[in-house]
């Protein structure tokens, strides 16, 4: 299975879309977006940034854990990871986003599920 970019839309109804690397794990999540347009624009930026080391920001969590964020060029977050146990591990989630992210199909899941009637 190839990556894929999910779009989704939270609670609160705005939009947002997680990048899953070939094995369905989560390796970033957007941040929130008012329109759908936003979030697919988002995706867009993460397949562009994605090759661009600078565009990293590697982090520690107030829990002492490392994750990263990916920004745009202007400066603005597009991405977040998970939390993981070591600097070592956050490195291969970076990796992981570069190796993913520019051919990933997008599954837009933001859509409501109609079950047709009498079903």
């Amino acid at each position: 299975m190839p990556g894929k970019f999910e779009v989704k839309v939270a609670k609160n109804g705005q939009y947002y879309f997680n990048l899953k690397a070939t094995n369905g794990e989560v390796i970033l999540t957007s941040e929130m977006y008012k329109a759908k347009s936003s979030a697919l624009n988002g995706i867009e930026s993460v397949k562009k940034n994605s090759q661009i080391d600078k565009r990293y920001v590697t982090k520690t969590s107030t829990s002492k854990k490392a994750f990263f964020v990916l920004r745009a060029g202007n400066h603005e977050v597009i991405g977040k990871s998970e939390m993981y146990e070591s600097e070592k591990a956050c490195n291969n989630g970076i990796a992981s986003v570069k190796k993913n992210a520019v051919s990933a199909k997008t599954d837009d899941q933001s859509a409501p599920i109609v079950k047709a009637a009498g079903v």
